[in-house]
């Protein structure tokens, strides 16, 4: 057994889940979906059921009921005298969850393949004589790859040298390196709130406390509350995406970063850039070249503006940093694999001609997305992001957790607001990305909108009704 989470702890995490009926299902639905959304790891201890109907003032046949649901669903098992215990969830087949039939997966807001990549795949797979005969890995990067990327950020006005570059399995696995060299349990990380939830882990695995501060659609960061926060959590890191942020879309202004990097520079915090989505502008405009000063450490990837399926990120960061990660990569990671870096050096010299057709892939996704939405959802609050991947869209009423199970009983794989929370909330926002077909963006809204009644129109159980079904499954 790994963790354990308290009572008081759950009830906050879930937020308003009373749902549906009977009440045992909607708190069924809630730690469900707490853990397919990795809130509530697997092997963590939940508490005892007399415990939990305490705080949530339920009776403890309701509690007991609404574990024998997620016994039953396969997401936690009991053991007499030891409690319950979340089990992992395993993606099967098309991504559905419960069962392996059709369905439309928006949780990972990926695009497909850039059509070209396959023809640059078959003349590298041409050229393998030139491969086999070396390691087929390579702790730090292929020369060819880092001079590629170091030449890419020189042409965008950061002068950068290739022994400044170094190459990762992936942008995720950049953060973890970063993170893991950067910070160790008793220090703190600075992330935006919402922000990418797979960064939030990463810097949780390695014991260090979080703290947010506040990104908005519609008022980007809130420069005061940052600068608060740098004063009085002093923290190791801060965790940033300027461009094109994950989920809100907003990217900074050149005031912005100025005053990011002189509160950093304040409190002593190294500034983690995260550039994934920084080039994918979608309509024309070309991001701001920001300055978050020379001890910035910066993360990218191939996986939003080529394909998921490339596993092939880097870092760029002071040589003295990047002999540091280097040092620092555990024995059973040895490497990029060197054929990766050969089709991934032939891409980041082609951006020219790939990133014009990621736009415009982009933006007929975005299009239809709210286009959609305003038609079939009017009380939403629609943003129209000038780039990036998804929309955070804000809901008429707290029951993000409610809607997204409701739409994956119809098929429709969403992440709830609160998955992207650092401190908690976003029960009324929904991120939807637009990287799926328009058909398949327009056939979710559909759903989405179906279902929003019901998710927010039943009210829970009289007791005397709720006394009723439980004795229907008792």
């Amino acid at each position: 057994m790994d963790s354990r989470i308290g009572a008081r702890t759950l009830a906050g995490a879930l937020g308003g889940w009373r749902t549906r009926t009977p009440t045992y299902e909607a708190l069924a639905d809630g730690i469900r979906l707490l853990c397919l959304d990795n809130r509530i790891p697997a092997n963590t201890a939940l508490p005892a059921e007399r415990e939990l109907a305490v705080i949530l003032g339920l009776s403890r046949a309701t509690v007991a009921a609404a574990y024998r649901s997620l016994r039953d669903s396969g997401h936690i098992e009991s053991t007499r005298g030891s409690g319950s215990v979340t089990l992992p969830q395993v993606r099967r087949g098309t991504g559905r969850v419960f069962d392996d039939g059709d369905g439309i997966d928006l949780q990972q807001a990926s695009p497909a393949a850039w059509p070209g990549l396959a023809g640059i795949i078959a003349e590298v797979g041409a050229d393998a004589a030139s491969l086999v005969g070396r390691p087929g890995y390579d702790i730090v990067g292929s020369s060819e790859l880092r001079t590629a990327i170091a030449d890419r950020y020189t042409k965008r006005g950061l002068p950068t040298a290739p022994d400044e570059i170094l190459v990762t399995n992936g942008g995720q696995h950049a953060i973890h390196l970063v993170t893991s060299a950067l910070l160790r349990p008793g220090t703190t990380a600075l992330l935006e709130t919402p922000t990418y939830p797979h960064a939030t882990e990463a810097i949780k695995a390695t014991g260090a406390r979080v703290t947010g501060t506040p990104v908005t659609v519609e008022d980007g960061w809130d420069l005061d509350r940052a600068v608060q926060a740098f004063r009085r959590a002093r923290p190791t890191l801060a965790y940033l995406m300027p461009w094109f942020q994950n989920p809100t879309g907003r990217s900074m202004t050149t005031a912005d970063a100025a005053t990011f990097r002189a509160a950093a520079d304040g409190a002593g915090s190294v500034l983690v850039i995260d550039e994934t989505t920084a080039e994918l502008s979608i309509d024309g405009d070309t991001p701001a070249a920001l300055d978050f000063g020379p001890r910035a450490v910066r993360i990218g990837s191939l996986g939003k503006t080529v394909w998921g399926g490339l596993r092939v990120g880097w870092v760029r960061a002071e040589r003295a940093f990047v002999r540091r990660l280097v040092a620092s990569r555990p024995r059973r990671d040895l490497g990029t694999a060197e054929f990766e870096q050969a089709v991934a050096t032939r891409l980041v010299r082609s951006m020219h001609e790939i990133l014009p057709q990621r736009a415009e892939l982009l933006g007929r996704g975005r299009d239809a997305a709210v286009a959609a939405l305003r038609e079939m959802a009017p009380t939403w609050s629609v943003p129209v992001p000038r780039g990036g991947v998804s929309l955070w869209v804000g809901l008429d009423a707290p029951r993000s957790g409610g809607l997204v199970l409701a739409a994956r009983r119809e098929g429709v794989l969403l992440s709830a607001g609160p998955r992207f929370s650092v401190d908690g909330g976003y029960d009324g926002h929904l991120r939807l990305p637009f990287t799926a077909p328009p058909e398949q963006i327009r056939q979710a809204v559909a759903v989405l909108a179906r279902v929003w009644p019901e998710v927010t129109g039943r009210t829970a159980l009289h007791p005397v009704e709720e006394r009723e079904a439980m004795a229907a499954i008792v």
